[in-house]
């Protein structure tokens, strides 16, 4: 008995000096994000009272906060339409996935501030936990000094604003960055179960997915071929052939949960398709080009659609500039899949720059050409990025009358 007490309490300390060693790691790069996104909240908290607004609306009462609050107080819809609403249109609520309101759900039972507000520090939770997983990715791949600076340029996106409200980006992205983390360890079974819960989070959690059962494919194939003699080919074969089964699993479980609960094999489909969600050839994308390019007889472009656009353009070019310096698999075809997901898509416009938050390894080539300038340019950098950062999140949240 005495002994392994005195095992217990050996693991307990070693536990507990890794985690202090890894915070201690961490913390430049978790100060850097917390305080790119403290400015940001605390602009947008000052102008709405200057304006006679509340702060709270904004970060956490609106637009598709309040479909995820409402899941989470009163469940599903069972119609393809859904129901009125006094604050919306009567559309169904099978278009959301049920990981983040269950969450929200959790922490209302347990947090004494209401259920809005639980909501919020999920997902304020979640952001500080996609940081610090986005450094250590970047920290594995590049070094510590590119860690830091690629999470905190996530913190100072133009969108940025989108990981401190009540939304699903924030967890959506530390679950796909924690899938792929470990799959760049070849951890492959937590690389699925990773991949399954961002699966259950967005409907965009089928790129994460694919990603992740590509590489395992991939590994299955490279671990059978390079086994040693008398070893039998399953032994290197069943942790990434099980990570690349489970990666699809929840967004699969999601859309046939609701097929059954509509009682029609197509049901998610035809949800999303009345949200105008649906396959586009690409048609939809360049049609969106065109009239922020070329306007629309004369009328001015909304600043909002400009800045989704550049940041489509973007994504692109980054993606491009990511596969000429070879980024490793896994970061490279989760992207890929994203703005694959992105080009085909048809669906609300002004939120694509948002869909993009998750893709930070789109961050990668910034991060390292900063990596290697003087400190003080990465400090002017990073600082100018977070103020425009935080202006542009007050006009998305103040000023622009859409969704961010």
């Amino acid at each position: 008995m005495a002994s392994g007490n005195a095992a217990a309490r050996r693991t307990i300390v070693d536990l507990r000096g890794r985690t202090e060693a890894a915070l201690r790691l961490a913390l430049p790069a978790l100060l850097g994000y917390g305080a790119a996104r403290f400015l940001g909240i605390a602009l947008l908290y000052y102008l709405a009272k200057r304006r006679g607004e509340s702060p709270g609306r904004a970060l956490y009462g609106s637009w598709d906060a309040q479909w995820y609050q409402m899941i989470a107080e009163r469940g599903y819809d069972r119609t393809i339409h859904g129901v009125p609403h006094t604050w919306h249109f009567a559309s169904s609520n099978l278009a959301f996935f049920p990981l983040y309101p269950a969450l929200c759900r959790g922490a209302d039972l347990v947090l004494p501030v209401g259920l809005a507000k639980s909501s919020w520090l999920v997902s304020m939770a979640a952001s500080l936990a996609a940081a610090w997983l986005i450094f250590l990715i970047g920290n594995r791949l590049y070094g510590r000094r590119t860690g830091i600076i690629l999470a905190v340029l996530w913190g100072c996106l133009p969108h940025a604003v989108v990981e401190s409200m009540a939304y699903t980006e924030s967890l959506f992205t530390a679950l796909c960055a924690a899938a792929l983390l470990a799959a760049l360890t070849r951890r492959w079974v937590l690389a699925g179960l990773f991949a399954a819960l961002a699966g259950l989070t967005r409907p965009t959690g089928i790129a994460i997915a694919a990603a992740i059962s590509l590489c395992a494919a991939l590994a299955l194939v490279q671990g059978v071929r390079a086994r040693g003699e008398g070893v039998p080919w399953w032994r290197p074969a069943w942790r990434p052939a099980l990570g690349g089964l489970l990666a699809p699993v929840g967004w699969l479980a999601f859309v046939v949960w609701v097929g059954l609960r509509l009682h029609r094999a197509d049901g998610y489909f035809v949800v999303q398709e009345k949200w105008g969600n649906e396959f586009s050839k690409g048609g939809y994308l360049l049609r969106s080009f065109r009239a922020v390019f070329l306007g629309s007889r004369g009328a001015p472009v909304p600043v909002a659609y400009v800045v989704v656009t550049v940041v489509v353009v973007a994504s692109m070019v980054l993606w491009a500039l990511c596969l000429a310096q070879r980024q490793t698999l896994p970061l490279l075809s989760f992207t890929g899949f994203l703005l694959v997901l992105l080009v085909f898509g048809r669906g609300v416009y002004i939120a694509r720059a948002r869909f993009l938050l998750p893709a930070f390894p789109l961050l990668v080539p910034l991060a390292r050409v900063l990596t290697r300038t003087h400190r003080r340019t990465i400090v002017y950098t990073l600082s100018t990025a977070a103020v425009a950062s935080a202006v542009y999140g007050v006009h998305l949240t103040l000023i622009w009358n859409g969704p961010p």
